[in-house]
């Protein structure tokens, strides 16, 4: 749980004991790639730390996946839908590469997040950082020329961007491929 347990430590230190506690409710899974972790429109009951490997999120638009977010080693991924609403998803998490993860159940996190300080702060930042991820990513859309996106993407997922199949990297930004293969060319 090495990458997992620096991720959680950059955002919220966390003791010995809750690392402990962490370990204890967790289970280590492999994934190969293309392996969807998470199904629209079927319940999980589980998320999943991202010990090795990269994870893409997306939606079905019209029978076109539409990608909305990248989890590389250090990351966790959920249905929000499902762990804050109790309704089943309505986005896919599938995995790019082979990964190491580790699963846990939703209830368990949930009970985690309600006795346990640490893991309550460390998830309330995570969830701090998705919600700015979410927001710039909304803006830079409307405001930044393809150029500027994809330039605001590297920065944002510097791992995804050398690691990702272009025509995902091209979803989610918004462009075609032809275009992000040409802004690649050009530096």
């Amino acid at each position: 749980m090495t990458n997992i347990l620096n991720k959680i430590n950059s955002l919220f230190p966390i003791s010995d004991d809750t690392v402990q506690v962490l370990k204890e409710n967790v289970t280590c899974c492999h994934f190969p790639k293309k392996y969807q972790l998470i199904k629209a429109d079927t319940y999980c009951k589980s998320a999943f730390f991202i010990e090795k490997g990269i994870t893409r999120s997306f939606w079905l638009v019209d029978g076109e996946e539409v990608t909305t977010s990248f989890a590389g080693e250090g990351s966790i991924v959920f249905s929000m839908d499902e762990l804050y609403y109790g309704k089943i998803s309505e986005e896919f998490v599938e995995t790019l590469e082979e990964v190491e993860a580790y699963r846990i159940p939703l209830a368990t996190l949930t009970h985690l997040f309600e006795t346990n300080i640490e893991l309550c702060n460390w998830g309330r930042i995570i969830h701090q950082n998705e919600y700015r991820r979410l927001h710039r990513s909304h803006k830079d859309h409307l405001t930044l020329s393809a150029r500027e996106r994809y330039e605001a993407f590297k920065e944002q997922f510097p791992d995804a961007y050398r690691r990702v199949n272009l025509g995902y990297i091209a979803s989610y930004l918004g462009i075609r491929l032809s275009t992000l293969s040409r802004l690649r060319a050009n530096g």
